[in-house]
């Protein structure tokens, strides 16, 4: 399942636009082949999950200027008539070639190539930078919370602070692939079938006027599913109160789910709340935490000794704050019968027609990568782009997110802990091959 609400083809740069129409004016009509990837990693990153696919087909096959949009266009007169009546008729007739979603890729490796007739080819470059750009940002980050849990239970808690409703619903979809286990965005929920997953904010304690009766009005209401928020007044006193609650949902045939841990010191706390529990004989409680995680707050909370369960990972997550953006392109490759390369100094590109080949050791681990030509193969290396849309059609039904989530669990377990390190001071190998690289001497001209 999938919300697709189509955007439409103005959801772009004005200058795919103005392109489009020099391109017109010209007949430059020829097919192209474009390739998205991302030129560097952001600090203490060294790897990436791809994500966003999906929206991206979907929009791709609904690619059509309606009356509106050339209305629109029509009224700024910065293009011609012929132009905009071609624009009326434009579909999207072209290829892809894509790494399935939750593959780990890496640095300047293609995440998606597009071959198609030009002006097509170049009209969709702001979405599809923007729609895989962010989703595979969020999807990375979450991978490495994922690893610094080491099998703890995580939970989307982003909603409320990621930039934009759109951003809620896609960080949520992105991190259910890296393997969170469930959000708290409930429409999420619904659209994607991702498990829902929340418990009561201090209000409701403050409006009950104490611990012990929203704890009891709180199990009373979700005797199946109750987790306590213990720390807004006293943290160890309301471990106290829970504690005195959870026995009387034990006298009724119910247990107590959890407490929520969301301020303090939550190394100390959650050691001391976890032996008050286990004390009572509630040793089935769990303890979760929520407050500021991310993967290095996660990572050192339990190296330290935190008696947590489970995190609510939230505003680190939604906007991946220690990185913000990611450097990724849409460069030319192909253009009629050349290849075609970028020159700028810093910005150098790679031209032609690429596929990425992984090789893994024998004990089935990643061993590395080869960027290389389309047309080549290697024995012992597996081709990651495939092929995912014809003449503008998927080739076939697009995998359900459980799947998807497995292919990234399949692809994780396999991927050596050394380029999981949160610090990325080991780098996974990915080279050139020898055909690429003497390709791109000859492109000069």
């Amino acid at each position: 399942m999938t919300i697709n609400h189509r955007l439409g083809p103005l959801f772009t740069d004005l200058y795919e636009l103005t392109m489009a129409a020099g391109y017109f004016d010209r007949r430059l009509f020829e097919t192209a082949t474009f390739s998205l990837f991302i030129r560097n990693y952001p600090p203490q990153r060294n790897f990436f999950v791809a994500a966003g696919l999906q929206d991206c087909l979907y929009e791709l096959e609904s690619l059509r200027f309606n009356e509106e949009d050339i209305s629109f266009l029509s009224d700024t007169d910065l293009f011609r008539a012929d132009f905009l009546s071609y624009l009326k008729q434009l579909r999207f007739t072209g290829d892809v070639h894509s790494l399935p979603e939750g593959t780990i890729f890496f640095a300047n490796e293609p995440i998606l190539e597009i071959t198609a007739p030009l002006i097509e080819a170049q009209i969709v470059e702001t979405f599809l930078l923007n729609t895989i750009g962010f989703q595979t940002l969020i999807a990375s980050k979450s991978a490495r919370c994922v690893h610094s849990a080491s099998g703890r239970q995580l939970i989307d808690f982003s909603l409320r602070r990621t930039q934009g409703h759109d951003a809620g619903i896609k960080v949520a979809r992105s991190t259910h692939i890296a393997g969170f286990d469930g959000t708290s965005n409930v429409l999420a929920g619904k659209e994607y079938g991702i498990p829902i997953s929340g418990t009561m904010a201090h209000s409701y304690v403050q409006a009950f006027g104490g611990d012990f009766e929203a704890f009891t009005s709180y199990a009373d209401t979700f005797p199946n599913n109750a987790v306590f928020l213990i720390d807004t007044f006293d943290t160890l006193k309301g471990a106290s109160e829970a504690v005195k609650v959870a026995r009387q949902m034990k006298q009724k045939g119910h247990t107590l789910r959890g407490v929520r841990l969301d301020s303090g010191d939550m190394i100390r706390l959650s050691q001391q709340v976890r032996y008050f529990l286990d004390e009572a004989g509630l040793e089935e409680v769990k303890i979760f935490a929520s407050g500021g995680f991310d993967e290095f707050k996660i990572n050192q909370a339990l190296v330290e000794g935190a008696a947590i369960d489970a995190f609510g990972v939230g505003t680190s997550l939604g906007v991946s704050a220690d990185a913000p953006f990611a450097d990724i392109v849409y460069k030319m490759v192909r253009y009629g019968q050349r290849h075609v390369r970028k020159f700028s100094p810093g910005k150098e590109s790679l031209g032609g027609k690429k596929q990425v080949f992984r090789f893994l050791q024998e004990n089935g681990f990643y061993l590395k990568d080869t960027i290389g030509l389309r047309s080549e193969n290697f024995s012992s290396g597996s081709a990651l782009l495939e092929p995912v849309m014809l003449s503008g059609r998927m080739i076939q039904p697009y995998p359900t997110l459980q799947e998807i989530r497995h292919h990234f669990k399949a692809n994780f377990a396999v991927f050596p802990n050394e380029y999981k390190d949160l610090s990325a001071r080991i780098k996974y190998p990915v080279e050139v091959s020898p055909r690429l690289r003497d390709l791109q001497p000859t492109l000069l001209a």
